[in-house]
């Protein structure tokens, strides 16, 4: 399977137990927490085996049998790296995003990679999801614009808005590619305006023809128009957007490999990437990390983690080809 097809069917890693019984998982948890140690492992294989709307079936069925909250047991018995990945399954989709984001940019400094990994591959039905959750009480668009600046800000905002175009508008592919040509390599300087306004507001489906388009018309790939034209973050958002447009589960399996690709571990990702994908096309993404760089993700992984933390990324992977 090549890393750039489209498939209708169901991708995700992680899908609803078939003989799913909340009560019964519930204390099954509440025995491998009880008197001393824990059962790490019993944790790990169960809530990596259930869906996200069925831990939270578990989580209320928790705190109806034993008058406590579930993640805050969890939290009292695991630790490092384990217990926030265990968090992390514990969290609704929408608010583990959320969350993410606010993180991002709360406190010092901001963690970009994060803004731009969940603004360019977030559908757009997820995004306004997200501007509402009402646990943070502020303004996803404010805090954003009060952290960055640029365009790279207006790039973000635009995203934000999840008001991409539908479908493919044929009689603007060409002039959409002759725009991006004119606006970056066909002039002396760069329309950025330009870059962002089309990059981020056409649908993927009308961009991957635009790309497509492109090449013919000068003979490169727009990534090298965008690399020889920005900088910094924006270059970086701009480049997401671009390969989101092309194929999410690609732009996520070249995540996951500098994750563990360079020195150390940056487990923010890996753990980010697992969590968020596991239900939406982590099938995918492992099937395009092979083709890409010739590696098992799940060996990869294996490689790159160590303990419980790793047996549970595992359980999330899956694919062992």
């Amino acid at each position: 399977m090549k890393c750039i097809s489209f498939l209708q069917t169901y991708r995700g890693s992680v899908r609803p137990f078939v003989n799913f019984d909340a009560v019964h998982d519930a204390d099954i948890l509440h025995r491998a927490m009880k008197g001393l140690g824990t059962d790490e492992d019993v944790i790990l294989m169960l809530l990596a085996a259930r869906s996200n709307n069925q831990r939270q079936q578990i989580k209320a069925a928790y705190k109806t049998a034993y008058g406590k909250d579930l993640v805050s047991a969890l939290k009292s018995e695991l630790g490092g790296l384990f217990e926030s990945l265990i968090v992390a399954l514990m969290t609704l989709p929408v608010v583990y995003d959320a969350t993410l984001l606010h993180k991002a940019i709360k406190g010092v400094g901001t963690d970009d990679d994060v803004l731009i990994e969940i603004l360019a591959s977030r559908s757009g039905p997820r995004l306004r999801d997200i501007i509402h959750v009402a646990e943070f009480g502020s303004n996803l668009e404010k805090d954003i614009c009060g952290d960055t600046s640029g365009y790279y800000q207006r790039l973000l905002v635009i995203l934000l808005q999840a008001s991409r175009e539908e479908g493919v508008d044929e009689a603007n592919i060409a002039k959409d590619a002759k725009d991006l040509y004119a606006a970056g390599k066909g002039k002396f300087g760069t329309d950025e305006e330009k870059f962002i306004n089309i990059l981020g507001n056409r649908s993927a489906e009308h961009l991957r023809k635009v790309f497509d388009a492109y090449k013919k018309l000068c003979g490169s790939d727009i990534e090298d128009s965008v690399e020889g034209e920005t900088t910094g973050n924006l270059e970086n958002l701009l480049l997401a957007v671009v390969k989101c447009s092309r194929s999410v589960p690609s732009f996520f399996a070249e995540s996951l490999y500098r994750s563990m690709r360079r020195a150390g571990t940056d487990d923010d990702t890996l753990m980010r990437v697992l969590v968020s994908r596991s239900e939406e096309d982590m099938l995918d993404i492992a099937a395009c990390f092979k083709d890409k760089y010739g590696a098992s993700l799940y060996s990869t992984i294996q490689e790159d983690t160590t303990g419980a933390y790793r047996k549970c990324l595992l359980y999330l992977c899956r694919s062992r080809d």
